[in-house]
C-alpha cells in the first residue's frame, strides 16, 4: 500500500475514534442513543399505519425496523454534511491533511453506529419467530460497503458546495423530508401503484433500502437491486471525488 494512501486511512481511524469518543463522552444511556430514534419513528409510524389506518401486512413493525435503521446512517451523515468542513474550519486552517479525511470519518462514524444496531434488528426476528439468515455473513458486507460508498459521495458533495453557497443546509433538509417519503421505508416496493414503479428506479436510494429490508427479513440479496445500488455507489464516489478535489484549493478563502 502507497504510504500516502496508508497515512489517509490511519487518519481516518483517528479522526473516526475521537468522533465515537466525543459521542459518548458523559453520556449514560451510551448506545441506547444510537438505537433510540429509529426506534420511535418505528413506533409512531406503526401506531399510524397499523393500529390507526390498519395497514395489512404482516410483521409491521419488523419490516419497520429494518428500513429505518439503514436509513438513519444515510439521515445522519447527509444531514450533518453541510456543516462538517465549517465545524472543522479551525483544524483545516491551521493543519495540512487531506480534507476528505474527516467527511469519511464522519460516514464511518454513522457506519459503525448502524452495525451496533443490527443486533438490535436480530432481537426484533427473534421476537417474530425468525432467525438470521447465513446469507448476513456476506450481504451485511457488501451493502455495508455500497451505501458507505454511496453516502460518502453526496456527503463530499454536500460539504464542498455548501462552503459556497450557504442554503444547501436548508435545502438538504428539505430533500431528505420528501425523500423519505418517496422511498419504500414505511411502504413496501409493491405497494405502489403498476404506474409509478418507475419512480423507483429514477430514485438512487430505493434499490439500496430494498435490498437492505430484503436482506434482513428473507435472508437473499436482491440482485437487480444491489447492482443498480452499485453503480450509483461508485458514480457518487468518483463524482464526489472529482467535485471536491476541484473546490478545495478554495476552501481557506471561505472558510
Amino acid at each position: 500500500m502507497p504510504t500516502w494512501l496508508r497515512y489517509f486511512f490511519d487518519l481516518v481511524l483517528v479522526l473516526t475514534a475521537k468522533e465515537i469518543k466525543v459521542r459518548y463522552k458523559s453520556s449514560i444511556l451510551g448506545y441506547i442513543w444510537s438505537i433510540a430514534l429509529p426506534l420511535s419513528f418505528a413506533c409512531a409510524f406503526y401506531i399510524a399505519f397499523k393500529v390507526v389506518m390498519r395497514v395489512k401486512m404482516d410483521n409491521y413493525a419488523l419490516f419497520l425496523i429494518c428500513g429505518l435503521f439503514p436509513w438513519q446512517w444515510f439521515s445522519n451523515s447527509i444531514n450533518a454534511a453541510p456543516m462538517i468542513l465549517l465545524g472543522n474550519s479551525s483544524i483545516i486552517k491551521k493543519v495540512r491533511f487531506p480534507r476528505a479525511a474527516v467527511c469519511m470519518a464522519m460516514v464511518l462514524n454513522d457506519g459503525v453506529h448502524f452495525l451496533l444496531s443490527v443486533p438490535v434488528i436480530a432481537l426484533f426476528l427473534y421476537g417474530h419467530g425468525m432467525t438470521p439468515a447465513w446469507s448476513w455473513l456476506y450481504g451485511l458486507p457488501l451493502l455495508f460497503l455500497i451505501q458507505f460508498g454511496f453516502t460518502y459521495g453526496l456527503v463530499l458533495i454536500i460539504a464542498a458546495v455548501n462552503l459556497f453557497f450557504r442554503d444547501m443546509e436548508r435545502l438538504i433538509a428539505v430533500c431528505m423530508t420528501l425523500l423519505f417519503y418517496f422511498t419504500p421505508i414505511i411502504y413496501a416496493e409493491d405497494m405502489i401503484p403498476q404506474q409509478y414503479q418507475y419512480l423507483i428506479a429514477l430514485n438512487p436510494l430505493a434499490p439500496l433500502m430494498v435490498a437492505w429490508r430484503t436482506l434482513f427479513l428473507q435472508g437473499t440479496l436482491p440482485l437487480g437491486y444491489v447492482l443498480s445500488s452499485l453503480v450509483w455507489s461508485v458514480a457518487l464516489t468518483v463524482a464526489g471525488g472529482w467535485i471536491f478535489r476541484r473546490l478545495s484549493p478554495r476552501f481557506a478563502e471561505v472558510l
